[in-house]
């Protein structure tokens, strides 16, 4: 009896042991997770600060993209510097009202379509509500690209300005956040082209395929072509777990946080599927002891240089983007909380 005692004790021992091991595996992830966050938020805020002191004109890798940041992470708990995240609200706006007048000619301002739209999503994270100068913003983006299918980027700087699927993106959101209720008929068939060439579009990039897919999550396109969407973004992982911006290229923070953003926003991929897993792991991995991720810029240069605060030097600007992207990514896999 004393042997079958001991053999069952020994069983049950067995059982419980990985089973502890896994409990602890999930709560050293979240640490890491929070601690990269935490390590990132402050470089991201200087990034935003400093170009909105160097700069008046609004930045989507400066504004926009910290603004998403610190949305993202103080929904899940983190401290913000909520001063800063209303001066990017504020220099955003203020942005858009001194080409208001441009707006209203259906001219625009500097940066076209790309510009107008994610100053547009930056205020709807801020809760903007619609008025005069957000609808003058729409009205312009509906006049932009009128006769083609689609909105057409304003420049080609890679990664993220290289593919209309991004530009695309952003246009739509701010029509459907912010269009009023005169344009909505227009809005409705700028849109019905756009879903249509979408559909036919053929990723050539990880940029286009991750921004297809997001667009398709505003479009609430069938299921089966949703998540044949996702299936061909998780091909696309490489060994090391991140992603690459072309398939000749290695993995990068900007690639790798950018498809996790948009698997984990279709709703089809949660964060413990082995993918996000091995990406989320890649980026922290990656992170450098500052708390950034760097990137080479591939873009040709035609704005001025200036410093922000950010590390890289030249290559700040797509390393700040690339890091918010990944911090993001990052959070998405963190519970909100109330």
């Amino acid at each position: 009896m004393a042997r079958i005692g001991l053999l069952a004790s020994i069983l049950s021992l067995a059982l419980y042991v990985p089973i502890v091991s896994q409990a602890d595996e999930s709560v050293e992830n979240t640490l890491q997770i929070k601690n990269a966050i935490r390590k990132s938020l402050p470089l991201i805020e200087t990034a935003s600060a400093g170009s909105a002191r160097e700069r008046k004109c609004f930045t989507c890798h400066n504004q926009a993209l910290a603004v998403l940041v610190l949305d993202e992470a103080r929904q899940r708990g983190f401290t913000i510097d909520e001063s800063n995240f209303q001066l990017q609200v504020d220099h955003t706006r203020n942005h858009l009202k001194r080409g208001l007048e441009n707006y209203r000619a259906g001219k625009g301002q500097g940066g076209g379509p790309d510009t107008a739209s994610y100053a547009l999503w930056t205020l709807e994270m801020a809760g903007q509500t619609p008025d005069e100068v957000t609808k003058a913003v729409t009205g312009y983006l509906l006049e932009r690209d009128k006769n083609h299918t689609h909105w057409n980027r304003n420049s080609t700087r890679p990664p993220s300005m290289s593919s209309d699927t991004n530009t695309s993106y952003f246009v739509i959101r701010a029509l459907q956040t912010f269009g009023s209720e005169s344009q909505q008929p227009e809005i409705t068939a700028r849109i019905t082209k756009a879903r249509q060439w979408l559909l036919d579009l053929k990723p050539a990039s990880t940029e286009e395929r991750a921004f297809q897919l997001r667009c398709f999550q505003l479009l609430s396109i069938d299921n089966t072509i949703h998540q044949t969407s996702v299936n061909e973004l998780l091909k696309l992982q490489n060994a090391d777990g991140g992603w690459s911006q072309l398939p000749d290229m290695q993995s990068d923070a900007y690639a790798t946080g950018t498809v996790l953003v948009a698997l984990l926003r279709s709703h089809l991929v949660d964060a413990d599927h082995g993918a996000i897993r091995k990406g989320i792991q890649y980026l922290i991995d990656t992170q450098q002891q500052d708390g950034s991720w760097q990137v080479i810029s591939h873009a040709k240069p035609f704005q001025t240089y200036y410093e922000t605060g950010f590390p890289y030097g030249k290559d700040q600007f797509i390393s700040v983007t690339a890091s918010s992207w990944a911090t993001v990514a990052l959070l998405l896999t963190l519970p909100k909380v109330d």
